[in-house]
């Protein structure tokens, strides 16, 4: 964006700050300005003169001879340019002129005729040829018939002025107009700001008789607004405008051309303007573009159109690519004498895929891309209005033919004095928030501490806390922040406790022979519903859906880890590997909300993945496969490990072996399951047999204490006792088991299951479960009497509870 000094000064009073320090105060506050860069260098001695005269020169053909009045002098001038004439209003070096290139201006003397000064051309006194009106490129600059002779040319020319070259970041799209630069520079300097009233003068006719407006793709154009201006005279652009547009990098064409793009530059709101008889309908209809449809642009170049692209049509065919580029069939040209002026909100998305598609890049479809404000579209199509009719004697229709269902609201962001100087480590005080939003004119309410701050709709940029935090902080100066670290408890160069703890898992995991893996977070539809976690399923999460999955596989946030671990585990089965053991610690994410309005929970889990051989000695012909309890004692270790009373519970789960599957319960509260897939799952994904387990690690690092134990050496000798019981198939082992440990105490320590029996000598509906148990007292040795009383009285307690006996 090119910000000519000249042209923000009719809005914002900079003072007398040079362009160095405005450019230095800019930057600072968060807009990089790339480079400044004068017009011209500085002329002398260069005014308006009065061409009184102009005969061919006696001695040259292709010299005219012409008698110049200065205003307080009269010149004899040689000239060579094509287009001078008697009667122009020129640009005159007097002699003792210095032009740009230290280039001085003497009396001399051509073909032997006396020349006192020059007239100059716009090149001559240091415009660049690119922005020079296509009428002046090849001769001298005529003025318009009102300046006043003698008068200084600097200032009529704009040649005093500087151009800023700011380099924007994509959220600043507000900085991409006069207006928007006008605010920012208001809050830097802390002065006030002076925009543009769109008064309009309208005619009796209604512009509801010449045109109508149809929108067929209301998600891509929510607006679409169009002018009628009759009786319009084509004709060079006021020379302050002209002046303008050179310096933001635009050469002039004609006022109703010049129009469209200065309010392009100073609202930052793209226009068209078609010739109105050229468009041969009474109608405008946006659209997608036909597949294969065509189009001729501004540029001559044929465009061929598919479904991706919108189009502007007058009914029948496309006369403008919608936010890109009119077409050249309307294209207003010196016979033009009405115009429709268009002025629109098309979407950000519409805009960025024609230009991929076609190539064409514009100053309109660069605002349409980054975003434009949508309080200023009608906004800028009357400010236009109301200049056709000031420069081009326009007469505006009344009544503008608009549809009309674009949304103005204003995002609300919540603020806090306190949390601001947090974040800051300020002491802003509440006065001096107030201050930074009175200069950057957002209207709020403000209760104590706490202030709602309404984002005006120009700042697309602006939703959430922290953008408001960067608003302050930039307004009250990155200079004036403390230079003090961050105070706090966080601990440099350490590990949080979750982080240590995290790690400290996965080394077990691995110590145990279990590889970590790292598996997609995204899933297809056919796997989002598995393998779910039954304290998860109880809750009913909805499946999140990515709105633009790169693939149809990728399209779901994972609600188990379990899918995508098993995808792994197959893919290297498939290539031979058969004895496999995965782990991974991840995030599952969860929401209740059909539609997301919040980012959804992310819940930390724990998952396996075990199938094949576990270990193999050859030598003593030994081989251990997967199996439940290999599963189960892992898990197992690790929780004895973190010290944490996880029970294990025989249960029934969709995808799970319905005799080879219990969850896993902490304080009465299901935290996940283990145990062996479906035998037809296991088919359907053509796995090998297989064992998982599904840990919530959320549970388990809350129930983790990281508080150091110890238990003295034992002194005195331990005592083992085994015993079997011949109990009843649906009694639980671990329900006995349970049941020991809790007569025994405090005599026994602990207690293991070392044999389960069912067959031959049993009887029917029974089962035989031996139990080892360890007796030792801390601070004697047992005696045989007491050993004995507490192992009969767990005898008669098992015995009396479960209906068992012992085995002999």
């Amino acid at each position: 964006m090119l910000v000519s000094l000249n042209w923000l000064k009719n809005y914002v009073d900079i003072g007398m700050i040079s362009p160095e320090e405005l450019a230095e105060k800019i930057t600072k506050s968060g807009i990089e300005v790339d480079g400044i860069e004068y017009i011209a260098e500085k002329s002398e001695n260069v005014v308006v003169g009065y061409v009184e005269s102009c005969e061919k020169h006696p001695n040259a053909d292709k010299l005219n001879l012409c008698q110049v009045d200065v205003g307080d002098d009269k010149l004899q001038i040689i000239c060579g340019a094509p287009n001078i004439a008697q009667g122009q209003k020129v640009a005159v070096a007097k002699p003792g002129a210095v032009l740009p290139g230290n280039f001085k201006i003497k009396k001399v003397k051509l073909r032997g005729v006396e020349s006192n000064g020059m007239i100059c051309s716009l090149k001559e006194l240091g415009v660049e040829e690119k922005y020079v009106p296509k009428d002046a490129v090849d001769g001298i600059f005529v003025f318009p018939d009102n300046v006043t002779i003698g008068g200084n040319v600097e200032a009529l020319l704009n040649l005093n002025d500087a151009v800023l070259e700011f380099d924007l970041t994509p959220n600043r799209a507000d900085a991409l107009s006069m207006h928007g630069v006008a605010y920012e520079v208001a809050a830097i300097l802390n002065q006030p700001i002076q925009l543009p009233e769109e008064a309009v003068e309208v005619s009796d006719e209604d512009a509801n008789s010449y045109v109508s407006v149809e929108v067929e793709d209301k998600d891509l154009n929510p607006y679409y607004g169009a002018f009628i201006i009759k009786d319009l005279e084509i004709k060079p652009s006021p020379l302050w405008m002209c002046n303008y547009l050179m310096a933001a990098g635009i050469r002039p064409i004609n006022n109703v051309v010049d129009i469209t793009n200065y309010v392009l530059l100073e609202y930052g709101q793209p226009l068209h303007a078609f010739d109105y008889d050229r468009l041969q309908s009474e109608k405008i209809v946006v659209r997608r573009a036909k597949q294969g449809e065509t189009l001729v642009t501004l540029d001559d170049q044929e465009r061929t159109l598919s479904e991706d692209h919108l189009v502007i049509t007058n009914g029948l065919e496309p006369v403008a690519l919608a936010g890109v580029m009119g077409g050249a069939g309307t294209e207003v040209n010196e016979t033009t004498t009405t115009v429709l002026l268009e002025a629109a909100y098309f979407v950000s998305s519409a805009v960025r895929k024609t230009v991929k598609d076609t190539g064409l890049r514009s100053e309109s479809s660069t605002r349409f891309e980054k975003g434009i404000d949508p309080n200023r579209v009608k906004k800028a199509g009357l400010r236009a209005c109301q200049l056709l009719q000031q420069y081009a004697g326009g007469k505006v229709l009344a009544n503008t033919v608009e549809f009309d269902e674009l949304d103005r609201s204003e995002k609300v962001v919540e603020i806090n004095t306190t949390e601001i100087n947090k974040r800051l480590g300020t002491e802003i005080t509440i006065a001096e928030i107030i201050d930074i939003l009175n200069k950057l004119r957002f209207n709020f309410e403000q209760n104590n501490e706490d202030f709602t701050v309404y984002a005006p709709t120009r700042r697309g940029d602006i939703t959430i806390f922290e953008d408001m935090l960067e608003e302050v902080a930039r307004i009250y100066g990155y200079d004036n922040l403390p230079y003090t670290l961050p105070v706090g408890a966080s601990q440099a160069g350490a590990l949080t406790e979750r982080q240590q703890l995290k790690r400290d898992i996965k080394n077990y995991l691995q110590g145990t022979g279990l590889m970590e893996t790292i598996t997609y977070s995204l899933t297809n539809e056919k796997n989002i519903g598995k393998l779910i976690s039954p304290e998860v399923q109880e809750n009913n999460p909805e499946p999140i859906a990515l709105a633009m999955p790169m693939t149809e596989d990728h399209k779901y946030l994972r609600l188990s880890l379990l899918p995508e671990l098993l995808g792994t585990l197959g893919y290297n089965q498939a290539r031979n590997q058969s004895n496999l053991a995965y782990y991974e610690l991840g995030p599952i994410y969860i929401t209740h909300e059909k539609t997301l309005t919040k980012q959804p929970d992310e819940s930390l889990r724990l998952a396996g993945a075990l199938s094949g051989t576990w270990t193999e000695q050859p030598w003593q012909q030994e081989k251990k496969e997967v199996d439940f309890y290999l599963t189960k004692g892992i898990l197992e270790g690790l929780f004895d490990f973190l010290q944490i009373p996880v029970l294990f519970k025989q249960a029934k789960l969709p995808d799970m072996h319905p005799g080879r599957c219990a969850t896993l319960t902490l304080h009465d509260e299901v935290i996940g399951f283990i145990g062996q897939l479906h035998p037809i799952l296991e088919k359907n994904m053509d796995l090998k047999e297989t064992f998982v387990f599904d840990v919530n690690m959320e549970k388990v690092f809350a129930a983790y204490s990281n508080e150091s134990t110890y238990s003295q050496i034992p002194k005195y000798p331990s005592i083992a006792r085994d015993i079997a019981f011949i109990l009843d198939e649906e009694v639980l082992a671990g329900d006995v088991k349970a049941t020991i440990e809790e007569t025994g105490a405090p005599l026994v320590k602990k207690v293991d299951i070392f044999d389960v029996y069912q067959g031959e000598n049993a009887p029917d509906g029974k089962k035989s479960i031996a139990y080892s148990l360890l007796y030792q007292h801390p601070e004697k040795t047992l005696k045989d009497d007491e050993i004995e009383e507490s192992f009969n009285e767990i005898i008669e307690t098992v015995n009396s509870k479960y209906g068992a006996y012992v085995r002999s």
